[in-house]
């Protein structure tokens, strides 16, 4: 093990010697960098101004709202966003020329703190893979920060006792100029070491005695995916103001993109804006619909719509959690592959990926991972988009899901025996779909056959937009299919009996004008009615109509 621990060490400081060596450390490495990575993604084919963030962080400068801590799922803007930042507070650089012609350069305090600041930016998982331990890990950027800070100021006082807080209290007394901090992947630690609890403990230690209640921040800015970890009831760095997955206002705009934004390079691109919509939205943050950034961008650039933000993360990771089946789990990722939303309590979930008490706290997970979107006035959470549901399908194909997932697989045949006219085959196949899922939903009524039918027409979502309970001048239509725009096919509205008939399905759809609720809609609509009754015996009854 020693040897180990030495020879990362020595990489660590031949790696140091040689960025020293370049000329690297000439305007700081991590203490007041250049602007490269921020113009770097100026430079991109595709760039979407978020620098009104920098607006709301100007506005807790040296307040007690200065520490702040923004977590979303990977590869949702986070880095860029501190990249940004980095660019724009540190005196290492001059980026007045940059920000030139963004949304920030308008404000009017936009030439009073630019450049004017110390800054230390960080990337945790740098430090974390170059290092043996947490021991090891804290002792390089504590090395790596003083070293910079002696070379920055030359003649800096040193305390008598060389610590990392001690020089940064001195440089801050010395010369008048405090400290904005800027910690990327902060929460690496966390994922990576996921049950070593003593080296998390150590971690935020670490960073507490390093930024809690220190007169020479101006600004502390954290971005991860996880929220800051909870031992008990209380947090090392409890300073912290979080803006997560679950409750982002009022930043929730500045990570991810927005549906104006997408709207906007659709038309550049010219992609079809619903379809894109279908394939990478659903994130409802504070109310906001957010967008995918990843997904989106590659879209446009190749001109197609694909699994872009999931192929960067294999199924697996996904997999582990929903096989836990823990408190019913199982159910309600069944539920939501079908299109259904369910409720959640995320208060209890301890912001780490190995505590689970309840299937409450896998959901709350997967929300902060970017598989599932949570609603907080609702307290429910559901598949966010078309991107992610194929990221379930892929991970319940084997382990127990083989009545769902077959489900799934007859879902073709449906669909073109709906089209077609076939009320027999309808009828048979939502009938071993409600049979063989039977044990795993538990379904014994009219709510429960909605989802059901739900996922045994899964391959319509290709071609349409579900809708469930949508409301009609006289009611609500259980099940409505509206077609994709520029697709030739019927719509489609179904109706749900449990212990009548099939006939009186479709006569209630006619009743009370279920056909209003496609107000936007003209052409062919196919009136299905389906009924189960106490034998578990399945009729359907369908009628075309045109509007």
């Amino acid at each position: 093990m020693h040897e180990k621990i030495a020879f990362s060490t020595l990489l660590w400081y031949n790696k140091k010697k040689l960025k020293l060596q370049q000329g690297e450390n000439e305007m700081g490495i991590y203490l007041n960098p250049e602007n490269v990575d921020f113009q770097e993604v100026l430079n991109s084919k595709i760039y979407v101004d978020k620098s009104e963030l920098i607006q709301y962080t100007n506005s807790v400068l040296r307040t007690t709202q200065k520490y702040i801590c923004v977590s979303r799922p990977r590869r949702f803007g986070k880095s860029m966003a501190a990249n940004m930042l980095t660019a724009y507070y540190s005196r290492g650089c001059d980026s007045r020329g940059l920000f030139q012609g963004l949304k920030i350069a308008t404000h009017p305090d936009f030439e009073k703190y630019l450049n004017q600041y110390n800054v230390i930016h960080l990337n945790m998982r740098d430090y974390l893979t170059e290092s043996e331990n947490m021991k090891e890990l804290i002792q390089f950027v504590e090395d790596d920060l003083l070293d910079e800070l002696q070379q920055e100021f030359s003649d800096l006082r040193m305390p008598r006792r060389k610590t990392l807080v001690k020089a940064l209290e001195q440089a801050f007394v010395q010369y008048k100029i405090p400290f904005v901090f800027i910690i990327d992947e902060w929460d690496c630690i966390f994922r990576v070491h996921k049950s070593d609890a003593a080296s998390q403990k150590e971690y935020l230690d670490f960073l507490r005695n390093l930024l809690k209640d220190k007169s020479y921040i101006a600004l502390a800015y954290m971005t991860g995916i996880l929220p800051i970890k909870k031992y008990g009831e209380h947090s090392a760095i409890n300073v912290f103001y979080e803006y997560s997955m679950t409750d982002a206002s009022p930043i929730e705009e500045f990570t991810g993109f927005t549906e104006q934004e997408v709207r906007q390079l659709c038309e550049q691109y010219e992609m079809p804006f619903s379809e894109t919509k279908k394939w990478y939205d659903g994130y409802c943050v504070d109310g906001v619909s957010i967008y995918n950034p990843k997904s989106v961008v590659e879209a446009m650039l190749r001109g197609k719509f694909s699994n872009y933000w999931t192929k960067t993360e294999t199924y697996e990771a996904l997999k582990v959690y929903i096989d836990l089946n823990q408190d019913g789990l199982r159910d309600k990722i069944a539920q939501m592959i079908a299109g259904e939303k369910v409720a959640v309590n995320p208060d209890k979930f301890q912001n780490d990926m190995t505590t689970f008490h309840s299937a409450d706290d896998v959901l709350t997970l997967l929300v902060h991972l970017g598989y599932l979107t949570y609603d907080e006035q609702n307290r429910i959470v559901w598949i966010p988009n078309g991107e992610v549901r194929q990221e379930f399908i892929n991970s319940i194909e084997d382990g127990g899901w083989e009545p769902v997932v077959q489900a799934i697989r007859s879902s073709e045949r449906l669909l073109q025996a709906t089209l077609s006219g076939d009320e027999q085959t309808v009828a048979e196949l939502i009938e071993q779909a409600h049979q063989a899922n039977a044990s795993i939903l538990k379904y014994n009524d009219e709510n429960a056959l909605s989802c059901v039918i739900s996922l045994a027409y899964y391959s319509a979502q290709k071609n349409y937009t579900l809708h469930r309970e949508m409301p009609a001048r006289k009611g609500f239509a259980d099940i409505v299919f509206e077609p994709n725009r520029n697709c030739n096919l019927p719509a489609l509205i179904v109706e749900l009996k449990w212990g009548h008939s099939a006939e009186e399905a479709v006569e209630q759809i006619k009743r009370k004008d279920y056909l209003d609720c496609l107000q936007n809609y003209h052409g062919e609509i196919l009136l299905v009615g389906v009924n189960y009754d106490k034998e578990k015996h399945h009729t359907c009854k369908m009628e075309r109509v045109t509007r």
